[in-house]
């Protein structure tokens, strides 16, 4: 694990980051809170790409809770079959979207508690939902930000909480609302698992990866 990078060098990085890509986005499809709830929940273990391929058709006939009840768990299997753990994921589904309905009036909560206590949603899906729909700075650890956390000393930390208080307390504030999706992206497309691209990198020379691929 490496060690913390200072403020200087984390201004730096950031504003790196910020220039390549002012907006960057999240690339679950959604089209409303309650969808964009349904696809991070689907999304654990399964790729982006195959999530938007299953929810492509299933957000237009079911994009709140109650037409998701209208349209049952195994009408919802039929969409999602695809997708990794797809029957577990659709009793979540179906339980979650029940008591949105019963206890929210249809509505998704916005507080990190209520979020987590849905069925089938964690801390990262909270906090993803949190920062992409009301754009609160919450940071959602995934394998990508914990691998690039470790590695670069953006936010070292030996599990997920940690990686993200890290993230919280360190990264400055002007940037906080974007950097899980920067992070999110910088592992994804360049600091990739067994393969990371040091030499296209935009942050090698301040990054503290000591087996950086050159």
């Amino acid at each position: 694990m490496a060690g913390q990078l200072d403020y200087h060098a984390m201004c730096e990085i950031f504003t790196r980051f910020q220039a390549a890509e002012p907006e960057p986005m999240g690339e679950l499809d959604h089209v409303n809170a309650y969808t964009l709830v349904v696809a991070v929940a689907l999304s654990a273990q399964a790729t982006d790409v195959g999530v938007n391929r299953a929810t492509r058709d299933l957000f237009k006939i079911a994009d709140t809770p109650q037409k998701m009840l209208d349209l049952g768990e195994e009408g919802l299997i039929q969409h999602i079959k695809t997708i990794g753990l797809y029957r577990n994921k659709a009793k979540h589904v179906m339980k979650l979207s029940r008591i949105l309905v019963e206890d929210y009036g249809g509505c998704v909560p916005n507080s990190r508690a209520a979020l987590q206590s849905l069925p089938g949603v964690g801390r990262k899906t909270a906090n993803v939902v949190l920062n992409m729909w009301w754009h609160y700075p919450a940071q959602a650890v995934d394998t990508h930000i914990f691998r690039v956390g470790n590695r670069s000393g953006i936010g070292p930390g030996r599990d997920v909480v940690a990686v993200e208080r890290a993230i919280e307390d360190n990264v400055p504030v002007g940037f906080q609302r974007h950097a899980h999706h920067w992070l999110i992206l910088h592992g994804r497309y360049t600091c990739k698992a067994r393969k990371p691209a040091c030499g296209t990198c935009l942050i090698r020379d301040l990054c503290l990866f000591e087996d950086k691929t050159l």
